[in-house]
This record gives structure tokens, sequence and C-alpha cells, in this order.
């Protein structure tokens, strides 16, 4: 067996932070929001074949989804959900949908285990109920639909035979204007921060509210 042959496979990525993600068993406990905001800041959607002076990013992408759910989600839960959709981007980057047809369960499988792992960190369910994970579906192709039309290149028809046709919901062309790397990961933290607060405040009602019951049982 040759050197190369025999030295150990690496399956795991360096983080900023310090930390060392393993690929194949991702543990919560290696997940940092600044290691992810980072990354999504610096990923870009559709390859990058996108207009404007700065590419359009995952991190950007994300913070349209979760406005766009929070508009009918008042539980920040799954507010926080919308803004990590896409979180294992962080680290694997975004496939476009042609690819990840391609790839096939592989690539699936890792994604998924990373977002399970994702959700531990932030205290959210490895799985989501079934109506908040197609209420994000749906902001996501929304938003989809409309960088399609206004930064890569498709026409209308061709953007709602993907993507489907955007509902009464009303977005700004101004939202999709795309913006320097360190804004959008500020903003993307910031979010963060605001939904991770309101969680901390829910829980802490529903625990109140969960006392009460005991006692009054």
């Amino acid at each position: 067996m040759s050197r190369t042959d025999s030295r150990p496979q690496r399956v795991w990525q360096r983080m900023l932070s310090g930390r060392r993600l393993d690929l194949l068993d991702p543990s919560p406990l290696d997940i940092e929001i600044e290691d992810v905001a980072h990354g999504l800041a610096r990923v870009a959607r559709w390859n990058g074949q996108t207009r404007g002076d700065h590419a359009f990013s995952v991190a950007q992408h994300s913070l349209i989804v979760e406005a766009i759910v929070a508009r009918r989600e008042p539980d920040p839960r799954w507010r926080l959900a919308a803004l990590l959709h896409d979180g294992p981007e962080y680290v694997i980057g975004d496939m476009i949908s042609p690819f990840k047809s391609v790839m096939g369960g592989d690539y699936r499988q890792v994604e998924k285990r990373l977002q399970a792992a994702l959700h531990l960190r932030f205290s959210l369910p490895a799985t989501l109920p079934p109506a908040v994970e197609k209420a994000i579906k749906a902001a996501d192709r929304l938003s989809a639909y409309h960088e399609a039309t206004l930064l890569a290149g498709f026409d209308e028809r061709e953007a709602a035979q993907f993507f489907g046709r955007p509902g009464p919901v009303l977005l700004e062309a101004a939202d999709f204007t795309p913006v320097p790397t360190a804004a959008t990961e500020a903003a993307f933290l910031a979010r963060f921060a605001a939904l991770d607060a309101a969680l901390a405040a829910h829980a802490g009602a529903d625990g109140a509210l969960s006392a009460k019951a005991s006692r009054q049982g």
C-alpha cells in the first residue's frame, strides 16, 4: 500500500471558531452560530450566476425566507427553523437542484444529519412538524422564484415551471438586491439573536404555564 493510500480519511471540517465538525456524525456541540453565519454569508446562491456587484448569498436568502414565514407564524421556534432551513450549506455549500439529483442519496443523508444537528444545537426538534416543513418550503420556493426572475436570468414562465407562480404575498424587489458579505453576516446574526431571545421567552412562558397547571392540579 502506498503512503497516499495509508493516510487517514478526513471527514471533518475545521471552523474558524476552532470547532471540528464531523460531516458523517455531526455533534450539536461542535456547531456555533458565528460559524454558520460566516459560512452562509459567503456561499453564493445559483452558483454565483446572479446579477449585481455582490453574490446573492444563502444568508440573504435565509433572511427573506424567515421574513415570509414570520408573516403567518408567531411561534419563534418555527421562525428560527426558517432562518436555519439551509443551515447545512455553511459546511457543504449550496448545491443547485440538478446537481443534488445527480448526487442522490448520499448527499441527502449528509445534509439531513447536519440539519438535525443544527436543530438540536439551537433547541429545535430534530424533525420539524409537517405543517412547518410545508410552510418553510413554500417560502423557500417563493424566494427562489423572485431570485430566479430578478437575479438569475429566468423569465417568468420558466421560473413558474420550476418554482410555482407566486401567490398574493408581495415582496419588494429591493429585498433581493445583493449586499456585501459583512452586512449580510451581521444581519443574519442580529436576526438569530432576536429569535433566540424570543425562543427563550417562549420557553419560559410555557414553563410558567406548566408549573401553574401542576399546582392547580
